[in-house]
């Protein structure tokens, strides 16, 4: 019996090699995208492989639209070759970028960046996916806890967010005849290199953060990858349409 297959869009670092590994974990090999840094992907290739599962890294830029079809002939041929199967069961929809400015200070340059990265590039990879998803498969996009709460200097970053939770509730009801559910993780603030690693590299903001949040501290990558997994197996069959902030109990 085959193995199913996920698919983690930036995969090669953060929240997105944590959420591969912890997917790879549940028995469930791996086509993971990078941007530009192969290395890293390799590295967690190499990784995914000692968990004894099976691993592909594809160059994807979420901005260039037009070649979404042409990734997803290559994601079949390269899964057909390697894993077996053409097809795919799980899509997680994680790669972005984090600008932090403030709503007077955000371009409209920025603006553009974070819609077209954050938003429509989700939109339409998640659109051309659906050739290559599996009936009965599941769609994880990626949210933020700022959709609830607000920090400074999130304004544009929480706003294209706050549109993937309204996309994907529709992806849930428009993709129910093929039994394909569709849910959305909030993380809260995470200490990685995103957004140039504000949250990890501030000591300040780190404390106010780690004041506000019921267990008292900033969260790890680790405490994200694990949900994802979980909204991949069989257990969170009846899971869908669903926000799961998963924060630690910030700002509440």
């Amino acid at each position: 019996m085959t193995n199913k297959i996920a698919l983690v869009t930036g995969g090669s670092r953060g929240l997105g090699k944590n959420m591969a590994l912890s997917i790879a974990q549940k028995g469930i090999d791996i086509i993971l995208t990078y941007n530009n840094n192969e290395e890293k992907s390799e590295e967690v290739i190499k990784e995914i492989e000692g968990l004894g599962q099976q691993a592909i890294a594809i160059q994807l830029n979420i901005t260039e639209f037009s070649k979404f079809e042409e990734f997803f002939d290559n994601v079949q041929k390269l899964t057909k070759s390697k894993i077996g199967t053409g097809k795919i069961d799980y899509l997680i929809n994680n790669a972005g970028i984090g600008i932090n400015k403030t709503f007077a200070e955000t371009t409209e340059e920025q603006l553009d960046t974070l819609y077209n990265i954050q938003f429509k590039g989700t939109y339409l990879l998640t659109q051309n996916a659906l050739k290559v998803l599996n009936n009965g498969g599941g769609i994880v996009n990626v949210s933020t806890g700022l959709t609830r709460f607000c920090l400074n200097g999130f304004s544009a970053y929480a706003s294209m967010k706050g549109a993937i939770e309204i996309l994907t509730k529709y992806q849930a009801k428009e993709l129910g005849d093929r039994q394909i559910r569709s849910n959305v993780i909030a993380p809260g603030a995470i200490e990685t290199d995103f957004g140039g690693g504000v949250v990890r590299d501030n000591e300040n903001m780190n404390k106010i953060i780690a004041s506000n949040t019921a267990l008292g501290r900033v969260g790890l990558p680790d405490d994200i990858g694990g949900v994802v997994a979980f909204l991949c197996t069989e257990d969170a069959k009846w899971i869908n349409a669903q926000r799961i902030e998963v924060s630690g109990g910030q700002m509440i």
